[in-house]
């Protein structure tokens, strides 16, 4: 194996109960550490700590939104990390959705495409250090200076699902950062997106009763792929009429029969579940088929999820 990554926080775990775990991680085979950011903990502070408790594993944000912090704090916060963590550390940044940006930060998602590749150019010219004064189509910035360019490049990457998003992230970007598909399509969007490195989110719930992982999955995924940028993902990798029975249930207000109209096959393909070994096997799919950096995003089962971590490592 190459690359294999794990999410953290944890589910339900303090941040500072996983000192322990990150120390071990390299040793099992671990090379990454991806936070994430919803409503939980926020995506830099975890990483800050993983810094301190590990050496060597690489640290990136999966994402950090481009709307809720400023383009010069999201400079700061990209050289701080790079700085605490002696240059291990990858920015990834997207658009977000609509319910994180406008419904719980109060700010209007507008021109989502637009203002990712404005961050984009604004932050690889100031991650250098650079004097930065510049009209952008969605921003403007004038006279902006780090105190102190990181020592390191700090690589960055785009949250990016169609071909739009995935082509500016292979032209503009170091990667893409994906999430909610199954391996048999990491070829369609790793042929769209060229060059650089692809990561991918995989959501893995390590459980032999099949029916309890579907239902956690059934349930994540009416929750997810209803949001417009992912309900078009799927219609571009070719779900729109597996998902059509779930979409128009979740449009008349019935959330609860969404989620049992979406067919065991969609849920098999874009939930990773099974024997821990089987998982393990079913993730380094996505690396045969074109995934640099699998990330396992570990759902609960109901065991310890520390152990499960262990038990997921390639080197089990």
């Amino acid at each position: 194996m190459g690359r294999w990554g794990i999410t953290l926080p944890l589910t339900g775990v303090p941040v500072l109960d996983h000192r322990a775990l990150v120390a071990e991680l390299a040793g099992l085979g671990y090379t990454d550490v991806w936070s994430a950011e919803t409503a939980g903990t926020d995506a830099f502070t975890p990483l800050a700590l993983a810094a301190q408790w590990s050496d060597r594993v690489r640290l990136g944000t999966a994402i950090a939104p481009v709307y809720t912090r400023g383009p010069a704090t999201l400079a700061m916060t990209a050289a701080t990390l790079a700085e605490v963590s002696g240059g291990r550390f990858v920015l990834g940044i997207g658009s977000s959705s609509p319910a994180i940006v406008e419904r719980w930060n109060g700010v209007p998602f507008h021109e989502p495409f637009k203002r990712t590749r404005d961050t984009l150019r604004f932050l690889k010219a100031a991650l250098t250090g650079e004097k930065v004064s510049e009209e952008y189509e969605t921003f403007t910035v004038r006279g902006f200076k780090l105190e102190r360019a990181p020592a390191h490049p700090v690589p960055i990457m785009l949250a990016a699902l169609r071909p739009g998003m995935l082509r500016l992230a292979g032209r503009e970007a170091d990667g893409a950062i994906t999430n909610w598909l199954g391996a048999a399509d990491v070829p369609k969007v790793r042929a769209e997106m060229g060059g650089g490195e692809l990561a991918a989110r995989i959501f893995v719930c390590p459980t032999e009763d099949a029916d309890a992982a579907r239902a956690l999955g059934r349930m994540l995924i009416s929750t997810y792929l209803t949001v417009p940028a992912y309900a078009a993902f799927h219609d571009w990798l070719g779900r729109g009429e597996a998902l059509r029975p779930m979409h128009e249930a979740w449009a008349s207000g019935d959330r609860r029969g969404a989620g049992a109209l979406i067919p065991d096959d969609v849920v098999d393909a874009l939930i990773v579940h099974g024997g821990v070994d089987r998982c393990r096997a079913r993730v380094a799919e996505y690396a045969a088929n074109g995934v640099d950096t699998p990330v396992i995003a570990l759902l609960p089962t109901g065991g310890d999820q520390l152990d499960l971590v262990r038990a997921l490592a390639p080197g089990a």
